[in-house]
């Protein structure tokens, strides 16, 4: 499969889950134009952390990424988007295409990734997150109730976790490598549990980010 490649260094998009986007820049404005006339897919990617410094260029990113679907846009009068992206399967880069004509953006042949099966409900497993939820934003604890997820499949509530949570985008990025579901509601609980020890352990106080 083909796709264009949009890197950024802060935004990691799962499976399931929504992102919003502003996009401002000429080479991405004319990304956008080129989905919104086709088939409306974008492959998100995560710039590699040492080369941050290098995003006006084409830097490093990792090989394994989310494809998402387009599923709001709104172009403005100054020629920018803002954009809704539903994340839909994980790919592992193959290989970039070289720029043609007038293409300013990266685009790259990719291979979709299949999720290994979760055996088993992870029952648990979510009412670990939500009650580590609880602990880590206490004035919040109501939010993180049983009950108040229970629609959600597995791979939504974990994702979405894994998304919302103010973890580092290297995180969030080992987090998108996991092979299936239980492994990473796994590392989400690992990733949870350290951050409420260090608070423990620093005496840090204050709720951690959801966004």
């Amino acid at each position: 499969m083909r796709i264009p490649i949009f890197p950024l260094d802060n935004v990691v998009l799962f499976p399931s889950v929504q992102v919003p986007l502003y996009i401002f820049e000429p080479r991405y404005r004319q990304m956008t134009a080129s989905v919104l006339e086709g088939d409306g897919r974008i492959g998100m990617t995560v710039v590699q952390p040492p080369h941050r410094g290098q995003m006006a260029g084409d830097p490093p990113v990792f090989p394994v990424g989310c494809l998402g679907e387009v599923g709001h846009s709104e172009q403005h009068a100054d020629g920018t988007y803002h954009l809704i992206l539903q994340g839909t399967s994980r790919f592992r880069l193959e290989a970039e295409v070289p720029r043609e004509s007038e293409r300013l953006y990266r685009v790259a042949d990719v291979t979709l990734l299949d999720e290994v099966a979760s055996i088993g409900s992870l029952e648990r497993e979510r009412s670990r997150v939500l009650e580590l939820m609880r602990l880590i934003v206490p004035d919040r604890a109501d939010s993180f109730r049983v009950e108040s997820f229970a629609k959600l499949d597995d791979v939504t509530f974990v994702n979405a976790f894994c998304q919302s949570l103010d973890f580092s985008a290297l995180e969030k990025q080992q987090l998108l490598e996991a092979n299936g579901v239980r492994e990473r509601c796994d590392q989400l609980v690992g990733l949870m549990e350290f951050r409420l020890a260090e608070r423990s352990a620093t005496g840090v106080g204050g709720p951690e980010t959801v966004h």
